[in-house]
């Protein structure tokens, strides 16, 4: 790992506040940068400016605790949720959401960029300065193009308050664009799920895995979907301005801010960062006023990406493709009965995931979806019936397998369960790698007696998975590895590409 990423020469949020402009022209990218969708030749950088450069902690804490609170709560109607329909009398009384526990307020101001190859900052690029948006959470995004294949760059981002006010706050971050599709290149990607606020294993700073996933020196990261948890007690999202503090607080931890300014990364999300448990977009509403629409909104704010569409495809080099699918925006409900209709991906995304495979010429090909297509599940998963593995999703469950399993060298790595592992199809022959929950607290055991029948590795703890694609004397080779919270090596599986 690079010495100066320790140094903290270019991790540190850097505060040049000047008392002779007072507090009130002070602002703070109290959320840091996410750098995202990066191709051969393009980026898309993220940012928020903030009142404040950390979280508040220790805060105000949220009121629901017991469950019989819980359940009381998500029977509530839309009467009972309080001044405005807005929290549900989830805070102490005199208490604001910019009290709570983790929370990031966010600011009104102005960013800009400046980008170059590392190496060659006298040739940087700087945009103009351009004001965020406080309709879409004080967020702002850049988007880099003609970027040049296999190269690194460095970014640097500024802010301030106003035109006439001066520049109060410096962050800067890197990342390597991948290279054409005609050039091998070594390639190690992480993925984890499962980031649910009161399980974070660093107390303030956040999670373990951050950290310990920046020792692989991934070109690369995937959140594998459930980024936030709207619908898990202290407190729900029964607002907008919930659900955009369930982000804020999520990614103000530092080992997080930290790790994604150096780190590339591609997002998806799953139910609970839609909006509620196994949800779908007409499932009737247990969140208040807060709806599936305002999930998706807040998820297009919070994430460095296009709005156009949640599933895509990225290509790193002569010898890895990977394919991240949208799981619940075309949804049928869940209770339909399993048919020919019945989809999770919607006709269009199906479409576009036959086609695209087909056409690809890679040597490793990988779908990342949010949730299992090989499994096995838990028992009790069958009767709620919200993934492929479930036999109230046999049919697409089945035309996706026999597809994947036709590809050469093409594997399923899955988030949403709370185990790692590894399973065989035992009718496809596809491999599925689940990641595993980023936390131990949140990781589970898998609850199903088949687990033998097609088990192959299993692990109750969390951690994360790394993927490596080399070329071993000319040989390309795929290294998979499950490691623990702190990066300890907890399993690794071998695929080598036929001659």
């Amino acid at each position: 790992m690079k010495n100066w990423i320790y140094r903290f020469a270019w991790t540190s949020l850097i505060v040049c506040c000047l008392g002779c402009h007072g507090a009130k022209e002070t602002v703070f990218f109290g959320n840091g940068i996410k750098i995202g969708e990066v191709s051969h030749d393009s980026a898309i950088v993220w940012t928020r400016l903030t009142q404040s450069p950390e979280p508040v902690f220790p805060g105000v804490g949220f009121t629901l605790e017991s469950r019989s609170e819980v359940n009381k709560f998500q029977k509530m109607d839309k009467r009972a949720l309080g001044p405005e329909g807005r929290f549900g009398n989830q805070l102490p009384e005199g208490a604001t959401l910019e009290d709570a526990v983790g929370a990031v307020p966010g600011s009104s101001g102005e960013v800009r960029l400046a980008y170059f190859q590392t190496g060659k900052e006298a040739a940087k690029s700087t945009t103009d300065w351009q004001p965020v948006d406080p309709d879409r959470d004080f967020t702002k995004r850049f988007f880099l193009e003609h970027l040049n294949p296999e190269t690194g760059y460095n970014i640097v981002v500024e802010a301030r308050k106003s035109r006439s006010a001066p520049t109060t706050s410096t962050l800067k971050g890197s990342f390597t664009t991948a290279a054409k599709k005609e050039k091998s290149q070594k390639v190690t990607f992480t993925v984890t799920t499962c980031t649910k606020f009161n399980t974070r294993d660093a107390d303030e700073k956040g999670y373990q895995i951050f950290n310990s996933m920046l020792k692989v020196n991934p070109t690369f990261f995937v959140h594998a979907g459930d980024n936030v948890y709207y619908d898990h007690h202290q407190p729900f999202a029964t607002h907008i301005d919930l659900a955009r503090y369930f982000w804020n607080r999520t990614y103000g931890l530092s080992y997080t801010r930290t790790f994604l300014q150096y780190v590339p990364s591609y997002f998806l999300k799953d139910d609970h960062d839609s909006w509620d448990n196994d949800c779908w977009p007409a499932m009737a509403s247990r969140m208040g006023p807060f709806t599936y629409e305002h999930g998706r909104i807040v998820y297009d704010e919070q994430v460095p990406m296009s709005d156009k569409r949640h599933y895509r495809t990225f290509r790193w080099g002569k010898d890895l493709q990977i394919w991240m699918v949208e799981v619940r925006d075309f949804r049928s409900p869940n209770f339909y009965p399993d048919g020919p209709d019945k989809t999770m991906w919607g006709k269009e995304q199906l479409n576009w995931f036959t086609q695209t495979v087909q056409a690809s010429d890679a040597t490793f090909k990988f779908l990342i979806s949010p949730t299992p297509l090989v499994g096995p599940d838990h028992l009790w998963k069958a009767e709620k019936s919200d993934n492929h593995v479930d036999p109230g999703w046999k049919s697409e469950g089945d035309l996706l397998r026999e597809f994947i399993g036709q590809q050469n060298n093409m594997y399923v790595i899955c988030g949403d369960r709370h185990w790692q592992y590894i399973s065989k199809h035992t009718e496809s022959g596809i491999l599925e790698y689940g990641c595993g929950a980023a936390a131990d607290e949140h990781a589970t055991a898998l609850q199903n007696p088949d687990r033998s029948k097609h088990l192959y590795y299993g692990h109750e703890k969390g951690g994360f998975l790394s993927v490596t694609i080399d070329r071993i004397s000319g040989t390309p080779t795929a290294f998979l590895r499950h490691h623990g919270v702190m990066g300890d090596l907890l399993n690794e599986n071998i695929q080598v590409a036929p001659k």
